[in-house]
């Protein structure tokens, strides 16, 4: 059995209660908390919300991605910030980071499928495209968070800025502000046209769809010309699986339940919902709900079972009828941390993420634009 009289007292119930999670072995989960014990000086851990509950249980902060990049890069003294989550996240994390901070990802294949439908060069290629029919000085592009440095530089570089699921409709609202006719979002085209019509009251059809596989989108120059809003042909695959049938069955299933749902889900799904916002939306919308509320969450699973098992006063499922986990998030394994903390521990650094500093710096100016626009402006409801 495992010895938890050799783990900091703090740590004996988590390692207790943890240690049938998933597929992890006693000894790995022993081996990795003594290491963060003798590395606590020189690292930080963080876990993504989406990240399977083997490894939350080893994380020193839990959060969303820019979270967990902010809170990392205000720990000046800790030199390796290893993060448990995909690979743009890691990005981000480095393009915060201090110079004397190194990000690791655990594994340097868990990356994002969303953030993967926006290659820089296509981008860049259909920047070029549009410029032949629109004067893209009046184009403000404008990227979800999810989505590579590259093409966070790019928005930076040419006027625009980054956005989060919760301060989208500010972002949007700020470039309209500043004399954009219009925007170009990407890579998410759920949450750009969730934004844009729900939150901002913008025709359905002044938002079009730019499909990159197509010439020039797959649109017309006319509809170039009348588009307020430009969306990328990008998605979230966890937040596809729910379907505008799904609420009312659940509801209809359990008299009472209010349906929650993160807004990269299709339109036809936020319509259905009772609340939408963002993943720590989510959060603190269960952690303030009474005794006895029901609800069915729309996102990913690991999170909607991790409140399920911190609120069991509450009743919780998940909207869809069937699992739906982050494959991708799911690459990051107690086994591939261990061998992350191991080297560190032989002063070795493997899979460190290191952005480029042109990247660095254009990513760095729309992450700042983001939150100097963001700090001037109160975060907004959805139409709920």
């Amino acid at each position: 059995m495992l010895d938890v009289l050799n783990l900091p007292v703090a740590e004996e119930a988590t390692v207790e209660a943890t240690l049938s999670a998933e597929t992890t072995s006693e000894e790995v989960i022993a081996r990795i908390y003594a290491l963060k014990e003798k590395l606590r000086d020189k690292i930080v851990i963080l876990g993504h919300h989406y990240q399977r509950d083997d490894i939350i249980q080893f994380a020193d902060r839990t959060g969303d991605s820019f979270e967990l990049s902010r809170f990392a890069s205000q720990l000046k003294d800790r030199e390796f910030i290893v993060f448990c989550g995909v690979h743009f996240m890691a990005e981000t994390a480095d393009v915060l980071s201090a110079s004397n901070q190194v990000v690791i990802l655990p594994d340097l294949k868990a990356g994002c499928s969303m953030s993967d439908m926006a290659r820089s060069e296509q981008v860049f290629d259909a920047w070029e495209e549009i410029g032949e029919y629109v004067d893209t000085s009046t184009v403000c592009p404008i990227t979800y968070m999810n989505s590579s440095a590259a093409i966070k530089a790019f928005c930076g570089e040419h006027g625009g800025a980054v956005s989060t699921s919760s301060n989208n409709r500010a972002i949007f609202q700020w470039a309209f502000d500043q004399g954009f006719e219009k925007i170009f979002f990407f890579p998410d085209q759920h949450l750009g046209r969730n934004t844009a019509y729900y939150q901002l009251g913008i025709p359905l059809e002044q938002i079009k769809l730019y499909d990159q596989t197509q010439p020039l989108g797959g649109l017309s120059a006319e509809d170039l010309r009348e588009a307020k809003v430009l969306l990328w042909r990008g998605h979230c695959s966890v937040h596809q699986h729910f379907q505008a049938s799904h609420p009312n069955i659940m509801r209809s299933l359990y008299p009472g339940l209010q349906v929650i749902v993160h807004p990269e889900c299709n339109f036809d799904v936020v319509r259905q919902a009772d609340k939408v916002g963002s993943t720590s939306y989510i959060v603190k919308s269960i952690e303030q709900a009474p005794a006895g509320s029901k609800w069915a969450i729309g996102t990913e699973h690991h999170l909607v079972n991790r409140l399920k098992k911190e609120h069991p006063d509450q009743f919780i499922t998940t909207l869809a009828p069937y699992a739906c986990e982050c494959a991708t998030m799911f690459r990051i394994s107690p086994e591939a941390l261990l061998d992350i903390l191991e080297n560190l521990d032989s002063d070795i650094v493997k899979n460190q993420v290191v952005v480029s500093n042109s990247d660095k710096k254009w990513a760095r100016v729309a992450l700042d634009r983001m939150l100097e626009i963001t700090s001037n402006s109160a975060v907004s409801s959805w139409r709920t």
